[in-house]
């Protein structure tokens, strides 16, 4: 990546809702001699230089599956030496990382889910509908299926069950349809021409409210090519068996289905399983987490107008209280 290019994504990237995830983080990092923190999804850095400037004797673990998030980062946390941890990896390894850093617990953990900034604005990338580019859609680019292998080879059930499971798109069969017959024709390899086909084969009422008509599909591709649910559901109960009592876990989730996960999650790890008959709490059964915010938080309105990012955001934290 050039320097023009990472000049210019940094002065893009703001990161959601940075002081409200520094605050929720300090309580857990204020209460021990060395806190640890895994930011499970280091991205451009953000949330973990805010972290390391406010507490100077916290060491932060992030972790990235994409290689030029773990190379821009790095550089960026670069003067804060080895209070910072870089790992190239996906956050459902984060359990298999923290030991290979040599912790058995953290005390806190920050996830900022779905796509990074840097990943929209790099068009190469395939992730944008806006701009013309191959369809890729890895965030990691050193192995796995991209999107253009998915739309070229899956069959017609299978990339059905993708836009409705992922996408919730109710026109999946008609999208799909349509993506066959073209790719009989010639491979699909181009985020614009899918971009057009999906607004073709989706009802003219349709297109006029909701925003751009491929936001659905795109977004399912993405999950499809990365496993991004299936990594979340295996990582949120990791996480919670790696946090240390006092510890914090912070999640931003930017869509229905990942916020679905974790506050399935988060509920159940914070309701006693105490019989509901009888009149006292059973220790032994009692819950070893509790709300921090008992529901969801939105971005202010300010925030959203100084990043429309962060539109969609629901953010939720929960805090161990025995172990």
């Amino acid at each position: 990546m050039s320097g023009s290019t990472q000049e210019r994504i940094g002065d893009k990237h703001i990161s959601v809702m940075l002081d409200r995830c520094v605050a929720l983080l300090s309580p857990a990092i204020e209460s021990v001699e060395n806190p640890v923190i895994l930011d499970a999804t280091l991205g451009l850095g953000g949330h973990s230089e805010a972290i390391l400037r406010k507490h100077s004797n916290v060491v932060v673990i992030g972790i990235d599956r994409d290689p030029e998030a773990i190379s821009l980062a790095s550089k960026r946390l670069a003067p804060f030496g080895n209070r910072f941890k870089a790992i190239h990896a996906v956050y459902d390894q984060l359990l298999s990382v923290i030991a290979e850093c040599g912790y058995t617990k953290v005390n806190g953990i920050l996830f900022d889910l779905g796509i990074s900034s840097m990943q929209v604005d790099e068009n190469q990338r395939g992730f944008s509908y806006s701009q013309d580019a191959p369809l890729d859609m890895r965030m990691d680019r050193s192995g796995g299926l991209s999107a253009s292998d998915i739309l070229n080879t899956y069959s017609r059930e299978e990339l059905i069950s993708i836009l409705r499971n992922f996408g919730e798109e109710r026109f999946a069969p008609r999208i799909v349809d349509a993506i066959i017959r073209e790719r009989e024709i010639a491979p699909l390899n181009s985020t614009t021409f899918l971009a057009e086909l999906v607004k073709a084969n989706i009802p003219a009422a349709t297109r006029r409210t909701g925003g751009n008509p491929a936001k659905r599909t795109f977004q399912a591709l993405r999950i499809a090519v990365n496993d991004e649910l299936g990594a979340l559901s295996r990582a949120m109960p990791d996480s919670l068996e790696a946090l240390a009592v006092g510890g914090r876990i912070v999640v931003m989730s930017f869509q229905s289905l990942e916020d679905r996960i974790v506050k399935e999650v988060f509920v159940k790890a914070c309701t006693s399983l105490t019989p509901r008959d009888l009149p006292v709490e059973l220790p032994q059964f009692a819950a070893k987490f509790s709300f921090v915010i008992k529901n969801s938080e939105t971005p202010t309105q300010s925030e959203i107008e100084q990043n429309s990012r962060a539109q969609s955001v629901r953010l939720r934290a929960i805090e161990r209280v025995a172990a």
